[in-house]
């Protein structure tokens, strides 16, 4: 079944945990905690301590996408903080299976993710080891961009690797999830949905769900 993960880059700040409470009524499967450090990708967002206020008042997996340079410096204290899943891109660093492992040492899901000019051919290596693939249908670093549709020939790619190989690691996907591209990607194969700017612009949010979710 298709999860969905809303980001909060596209919450309503002022009234946080408002949101994390109309989130969890409407049934969200988890929530997406995007970390941007302005080297890595050109933009600064949130950290450790709007983690820990997260993690403080709700039950709700927290998915932390580190969009970070040298991310092994910080796997631990995210993990620390209150990180479910934790996932590392592929071109932040040397060391993508150090990375993995700080990750799984605290006993949380590990993900490698790839930018959209990456082949899906240099994750090979490391997809015995993860728990799940986030394909970047965007470029990181901001929100509301339009869907890159090569996303959708990776997705096909990482199903059918997986297929092959009978790994278990889910295909996540961000950057331009919308009730239109929704349909695409989960038939190509994904399992968890990003959504920011398309999920929060629904006043009613189980009703972004159901179209997100292809239900109506």
């Amino acid at each position: 079944m298709t999860k969905i993960f809303p980001s909060l880059l596209s919450a309503d700040f002022m009234n946080l945990e408002t949101e994390i409470e109309k989130l969890t009524e409407a049934g969200v499967d988890g929530l997406h905690f995007d970390v941007m450090d302005g080297q890595f990708v050109p933009n600064i967002s949130i950290g450790f301590p709007i983690l820990e206020a997260l993690r403080a008042k709700t039950t709700l997996p927290i998915d932390v996408h580190l969009m970070i340079a040298n991310p092994e410096q910080y796997i631990d204290t995210f993990c620390d903080k209150g990180a479910d899943k934790v996932s590392v891109h592929l071109e932040a660093t040397p060391h993508i299976h150090r990375a993995v492992q700080k990750i799984k040492a605290h006993g949380k899901e590990a993900g490698v993710v790839i930018n959209p000019g990456t082949p899906v051919s240099q994750l090979h290596s490391i997809l015995h080891d993860v728990d799940f693939v986030l394909v970047m249908s965007v470029n990181p670093g901001f929100g509301g961009q339009t869907f890159i549709p090569q996303a959708v020939d990776k997705i096909k790619m990482l199903d059918a690797f997986r297929t092959e190989h009978q790994l278990n690691f889910k295909i996540e996907v961000d950057g331009g999830v919308n009730d239109q591209t929704a349909q695409s990607v989960i038939e190509a194969g994904a399992d968890w949905l990003v959504a920011g700017s398309y999920f929060f612009k629904f006043d009613a949010y189980d009703v972004a769900l159901k179209h997100l979710k292809c239900e109506g």
